[in-house]
């Protein structure tokens, strides 16, 4: 087989992959804007109603809130956890990082349903109730992962003598880490937090596991496709999470990008 055709064949090939991965998200977006009540194939008339009808359920409303919420201080609490956590361990031995970032990635590296289990278990063990806490805490352990990996690989590529030249002018070491590490560090923590924002954004097994009484967004959709109820919100909905997903990864990988170019 020639360069051409192999090239034509692998390009063949992952267009189906996409296509078969993409083309049932893309059919749910289209249902968004079908008028009727009954999903039916093709779409006969499209329409804005639902999304209106979508705004004006007050449960939805206080699930997108919930998500904002959640997904908001488990970023915070995540870029913090994640920056110190690079930082420290960037100073370590080869083999000290490793053990490090084995552990550090474990609650994203494992399925969802084991550190949903996991979490769940330690707090009832610690008898802590289930609230808006406990789902901000469970989600800010897998956030801090990426914040880890997006700054550990920009560490990485930092040359010491930059710190070690701000020393040699009298900065103190956390003086140095304030006015020369941390700033060159910005684009790899923000594009971290909208990744990590996304991640908590749209997860709904670990928080199944650790929500309580609390309803975030995907719970509500899971919730509304196993009762088979809602199901022209359920598409508003889910439109609603792709839009707000997708932005800040967008955002996040040009940042990245960047911010390696730097």
């Amino acid at each position: 087989m020639s360069g051409s055709m192999r090239n034509l064949a692998l390009w063949g090939a992952a267009s189906a992959v996409l296509a078969f991965l993409l083309l049932p998200l893309l059919i749910v977006l289209v249902f968004a804007f079908d008028a009727s009540s009954v999903q039916v194939w093709p779409i006969h008339s499209f329409s804005l109603k639902w999304f209106y009808a979508t705004w004006a359920d007050e449960e939805v409303r206080n699930a997108l809130l919930v998500s904002l919420e959640v997904a908001g201080l488990a970023t915070l609490l995540a870029s913090v956890l994640g920056t110190l956590a690079a930082v420290g361990m960037n100073g370590l031995s080869s083999r000290a990082v490793q053990v490090g970032s084995f552990f550090l990635t474990l609650p994203i590296a494992l399925p969802g349903v084991l550190t949903g289990i996991a979490m769940n278990s330690f707090f009832t063990a610690l008898e802590i109730p289930f609230t808006m806490v406990t789902l901000v805490i469970a989600h800010t352990t897998f956030c801090t992962v990426v914040i880890y990996s997006n700054v550990m690989a920009r560490l990485r590529r930092l040359p010491r003598s930059l710190l070690e030249a701000a020393q040699d002018m009298g900065a103190t070491p956390f003086r140095g880490f304030t006015s020369v590490t941390l700033p060159l560090l910005s684009g790899s923590i923000v594009s971290g937090m909208l990744l990590a924002f996304a991640l908590s954004f749209d997860e709904v097994i670990v928080s199944t596991f650790t929500s309580g009484s609390e309803t975030t967004l995907p719970l509500w959709i899971f919730g509304a496709i196993r009762l088979g109820q809602h199901m022209p919100e359920v598409n508003v909905v889910v439109f609603a999470v792709v839009a707000v997903t997708l932005l800040p990864i967008i955002l996040g990988q040009k940042l990245a990008a960047s911010a390696s170019r730097e």
